[in-house]
């Protein structure tokens, strides 16, 4: 689905990759994670076309990312910032309306599919109740959950989380997540940039560790996700433990320096 070809970027004199190579295979949830000011969220920006790299070539399907009109691209590709402003006067409904717009034509209204899908994500995402209340008056937590129904709304085939479960409480970051691990099964791609390496154990088929624009480790998320990686990047002591009945393991950390 993506395709990185010695990917250079800078911002100013400071360089943040030379010479990133990377592969993201359809079907699959990869989650991004390594240490403050290593690239991730960068490299979603990339993904998104919100950045473009200074040398390589960035592959959507085979094609360059800068070869497709903004509005195509939006049908392929959602995103789910850190942080979204949102402070005009818009209720839930008509912010996750927005999902819609790359599926409606120019000068057009939305139809009735689209009032469908965004009566169905806002089904999902719990947000039913508050469909008619206004953003800006949200708590910065029930904010983002509009902000990532939205992107659910777009239905893509592309999924960009960029620590999109930050100011989540536990039970709504674990059922935003389900869904995009449902997308998954359905075929999509998703990747996600996660601090939580708990949750990117539970969601992650894959996972890409990356410290100062460098990838230190990709593969299957048991394979990457040990003492040793956590040590060596993030400075930490820990145990990594299989957990009876799950297929995913859990980190458990100790308050031990390195």
């Amino acid at each position: 689905m993506f395709a990185l070809e010695d990917i250079a970027f800078s911002y100013g004199a400071k360089r943040i990759f030379d010479g990133l190579s990377l592969t993201f295979e359809q079907g699959c949830f990869y989650g991004i994670i390594g240490p403050n000011g290593s690239g991730k969220s960068t490299l979603i920006d990339l993904l998104c076309g919100h950045l473009r790299p200074v040398r390589g070539t960035l592959r959507l399907a085979g094609r360059p990312l800068e070869e497709y009109a903004r509005k195509l691209l939006a049908r392929r590709i959602a995103l789910v910032p850190q942080a979204l402003r949102l402070d005009f006067p818009y209720t839930c409904a008509e912010v996750v309306m927005m999902g819609r717009y790359p599926h409606i034509p120019r000068f057009g209204r939305p139809g009735e599919a689209d009032r469908r899908a965004v009566a169905r994500v806002l089904g999902e995402a719990e947000l039913t109740a508050m469909a008619g209340r206004r953003v800006d008056r949200l708590s910065g937590g029930e904010r983002q959950r509009v902000v990532f129904a939205r992107a659910l709304a777009q239905e893509t085939d592309v999924l960009l989380l960029d620590e999109a479960t930050a100011h989540l409480d536990m039970h709504h970051a674990i059922s935003l997540l389900n869904l995009a691990a449902r997308r998954v099964a359905r075929g999509a791609l998703v990747v996600a940039v996660m601090q939580d390496v708990n949750l990117a154990a539970m969601y992650c088929d894959r996972l890409v560790c990356l410290r100062d624009g460098t990838v230190l480790a990709i593969g299957p998320t048991a394979e990457v996700l040990t003492a040793a990686m956590l040590r060596d990047v993030f400075q930490v002591h820990a145990r990594v433990a299989a957990i009876p009945g799950e297929q995913h393991r859990q980190v458990v950390l100790t308050k031990e320096g390195v």
